[in-house]
């Protein structure tokens, strides 16, 4: 895999968990956002980066890899937007969109809010390489499905 690939794909999974740090914040939408981003990232922007022709999954081991880079970049991204949002409105507004989240921001030290999210981010990593890991074998199983069905194309021809 080179560089050029790996910033890609850096870019896209911190595109996709900054807009699900945007969209957490929402009321009920929020929790179906954040369940996306800790399961189903890495599906995303593989399949997004496969349909474009920009990336192409030669085995296990590579998509295992690049499932748990994007969902530990993408988390980390979701991070960065989602933590200081719900405390500027929890402070100025007074608006709890997760009361419990916003409650350990108001109690928690800085240190305990950063080790919180590099274990969730953790987290992601290992979740999203187990979807990462779907997504290569998905993508076999449809690739051998097509070339069944060439075969039977070219038989009754």
């Amino acid at each position: 895999m080179d560089k050029s690939l790996l910033k890609l794909v850096v870019l896209v999974s911190a595109f996709i968990g900054g807009v699900c740090g945007v969209i957490t914040i929402l009321p009920f939408v929020g929790q179906i956002a954040f369940w996306i981003l800790l399961c189903l990232s890495s599906v995303i922007v593989m399949t997004f980066l496969m349909r474009a022709k920009v990336l192409e999954l030669f085995t296990v081991q590579e998509s295992v890899t690049l499932g748990a880079i994007i969902g530990f970049v993408s988390f980390m991204a979701f991070c960065i937007i989602y933590v200081p949002a719900v405390v500027i409105l929890m402070k100025f507004f007074n608006y709890y969109s997760n009361y419990g989240v916003s409650v350990i921001l108001s109690s928690a030290s800085f240190g305990v809010i950063l080790i919180l999210s590099l274990f969730m981010g953790v987290l992601s990593a290992t979740v999203n390489a187990f979807t990462g890991f779907l997504t290569y074998y998905v993508k076999e199983f449809f690739n051998t499905l097509d070339k069944n069905e060439e075969k039977r194309y070219r038989q009754y021809k």
